[in-house]
């Protein structure tokens, strides 16, 4: 079991797509992941990561902000972009982070015919919708990519891949 939970909690890193370019996932508020190769990489505070009261946020191997989804989510809070003193982060606009969350239906317990809905109970957006009992899915248009739904899952069949961000 323990093999498994490792596999899936790989799915929450850094993804590698088919350029062999790294995505990450950016914290909320973000809007043009382009900034981050210049300002975040340069801001020595790194007052944003110090600010998330859900400990998401850390800084990744380029010296930049990045979301690590472990047992929490994001609350959407807005204290990473306040504390932003590079204005990189900027809390007008949608509150989402740039992620589209997918469910594993080989590791998921309900396609499987449990019963169970720990995804779904954490998601205050409810974009984690049931067709019946055994068939769950991510509504793409109500997901803000928070996250909450992912600590939660008992056998990580939730995962995640980065959408590009550009003002």
């Amino acid at each position: 079991m323990e093999d498994r939970r490792a596999f899936f909690r790989a799915l929450a890193a850094p993804v590698i797509a088919d350029d062999g370019e790294v995505r990450k996932l950016r914290p909320p508020y973000a809007r043009d992941d382009s900034l981050f190769h210049s300002r975040c990489t340069a801001c020595e505070s790194k007052a944003c990561i110090g600010v998330c009261e859900e400990g998401i946020l850390a800084v990744d191997e380029e010296g930049a902000p990045a979301v690590s989804f472990g047992t929490r989510g994001c609350m959407f809070c807005e204290a990473c972009a306040l504390a932003c003193p590079e204005g990189v982060l900027v809390s007008e606009g949608p509150e989402r982070i740039a992620a589209r969350f997918r469910i594993d239906r080989s590791a998921c317990l309900a396609h499987h015919g449990s019963i169970c809905f720990s995804c779904k109970e954490p998601c205050l957006e409810d974009a984690i919708l049931f067709r019946g009992m055994f068939e769950p899915v991510i509504d793409p248009e109500r997901c803000t990519g928070c996250g909450w739904c992912m600590g939660r899952c008992p056998t990580d069949a939730i995962g995640w891949e980065p959408i590009p961000q550009r003002l």
